[in-house]
């Protein structure tokens, strides 16, 4: 039914289900601030996350496809979400999963990573390999990546099928929990700083996304993931911690249904820079956009684009 046929009540009666609800088109940016409810909180600051509401709701305006936003901020007590419940084909970003997954089980047998080990999750990371991705996932095995993922309190990821791991469905939720592992300082990871570590050092045509704007003075952890598939377009998706002295704030933006892989690029980044300026009002950006030119419309190669029998596509207003 058209907006145009609905009366007044139901226009509002519908944005506010969509947003708390359903996965979140960028069109629906188009909604005024009564109609919407806000995407951040913070009782420390809540000035700030009426600002940041705003700000994500309009750099969304006029995007098309599909979008998952999750931002928390230690300092401020700041946290958004929307649609943050959604469900994605992870690509490249299950990668985050395997290396802490690798981590995990070296803890849980009492020893450090072995040479072998090393020499797959480092390119995993850095390089985004898949074949190193793919001996892990092997290795490792799905029920202890499964008993992972139970650890870190994860509740809407469920791993791919059989030897397909870039088709494990994940939500922006789940990634900001699997970010906390790294950096919350309670985590029960106790190497996570080797996780930290290479998330930094990811190579530079791969630091697209969520450093968008990231003020002086931080250090950006990233992982990205960018796959074209038959059904919702490209799924292009940035996870990122950003670090510094007495800070430290994390954002996740997932997608799908972009048109291209720089559409989806320049969306995610365009939500960057809102949260970055927010968060870092005293300091200059030191990450601008990054140029169509540089982005490669190359996928990722985590999983085929054709749909696998038995392995149904998610739902378009599916929501977990």
């Amino acid at each position: 039914m058209g907006i145009r046929m609905l009366d007044r009540r139901t226009v509002i009666a519908t944005a506010v289900v969509s947003a708390l609800l359903a996965p979140i088109p960028a069109v629906a940016a188009h909604a005024s601030a009564a109609q919407v409810p806000a995407a951040c909180r913070s009782v420390r600051d809540p000035d700030l996350a009426a600002r940041m509401s705003r700000d994500i709701r309009a750099a969304l305006s006029s995007r098309e496809g599909t979008v998952s936003v999750a931002v928390r901020d230690d300092k401020t007590g700041l946290t958004c979400g929307l649609a943050s419940a959604r469900q994605y084909d992870s690509a490249s970003v299950a990668k985050l999963v395997i290396m802490e997954g690798a981590l995990r089980r070296a803890e849980e047998l009492g020893r450090g990573l072995t040479r072998w080990e090393r020499t797959n999750v480092r390119p995993m990371i850095i390089k985004s390999d898949n074949e190193s991705a793919v001996r892990l996932w092997t290795d490792i095995g799905r029920v202890r990546l499964s008993r992972f993922l139970t650890r870190a309190g994860t509740t809407g990821t469920a791993l791919g099928p059989k030897g397909y791991w870039g088709l494990t469905r994940t939500t922006a939720a789940d990634q900001m929990r699997l970010l906390a592992v790294l950096t919350d300082t309670r985590s029960f990871l106790k190497t996570r700083d080797y996780g930290l570590r290479l998330l930094s050092q990811v190579r530079r045509d791969q630091r697209w996304g969520v450093p968008a704007g990231m003020p002086r003075g931080l250090r950006a952890h990233v992982k990205n993931g960018w796959l074209p598939r038959a059904t919702h377009g490209w799924r292009v998706h940035s996870v990122g911690a950003f670090t510094g002295r007495d800070r430290m704030y994390r954002i996740v933006v997932l997608s799908h249904d972009n048109p291209t892989m720089a559409y989806g690029v320049r969306t995610i980044e365009r939500i960057a820079q809102a949260v970055h300026r927010g968060l870092g009002q005293r300091h200059g950006p030191v990450r601008s956009l990054t140029p169509e030119s540089e982005i490669s419309e190359e996928p990722d190669g985590s999983a085929p684009s054709e749909p696998l029998p038995g392995w149904d596509e998610p739902e378009p207003d599916a929501t977990s």
